[in-house]
């Protein structure tokens, strides 16, 4: 959903903005129509699309439309952050490093890779409790990477 004004607009698509760092700046190329792309084709995509924006080769198309996007600062060492929201979107994901780190796994201690992920979403259009289950669903989904491929 996105805010117009004082109407709530509900997207029929989702668009997902990459944040990608340039010289001097950020720019947030978009990956349209998601739902229908498998996770091959998005993956080349977003390499396509990060490319084009650190050339700075975009078009209009390219940069515009994004219902969500998603911010990663994990390869330079941030383990969290707090992402601010591209308007008219209403929400952003910002995605840490993965680190080994130790947790308890049937009353042994172990070492398992681990992501901080921070949803900042506006609370005119979304409430917490549905942002906390889209967080959940999707630590269910990085924690059983093969659910992406039924």
């Amino acid at each position: 959903v996105s805010l117009d004004g004082d109407s709530i607009i509900h997207h029929s698509q989702i668009h997902i903005g990459l944040a990608v760092a340039i010289p001097n700046g950020l720019l947030v190329p978009v990956v349209h129509d998601c739902e229908g792309k498998g996770l091959a084709e998005l993956t080349l995509e977003c390499k396509t699309l990060a490319n084009l924006a650190q050339e700075r080769k975009l078009g209009v198309e390219q940069m515009s439309g994004g219902t969500f996007t998603i911010s990663n600062l994990g390869m330079y060492a941030v383990d969290s952050f707090t992402p601010i929201i591209n308007p008219p979107e209403s929400a952003i994901l910002g995605v840490g490093r993965i680190q080994d780190k130790p947790v308890g796994v049937n009353g042994t201690i172990q070492l398992r890779p681990m992501v901080t992920l921070s949803l900042s979403f506006d609370h005119r259009v979304i409430d917490g409790a549905p942002a906390a289950a889209f967080l959940t669903e999707l630590k269910e989904i990085l924690e059983n990477p093969l659910v992406m491929l039924a």
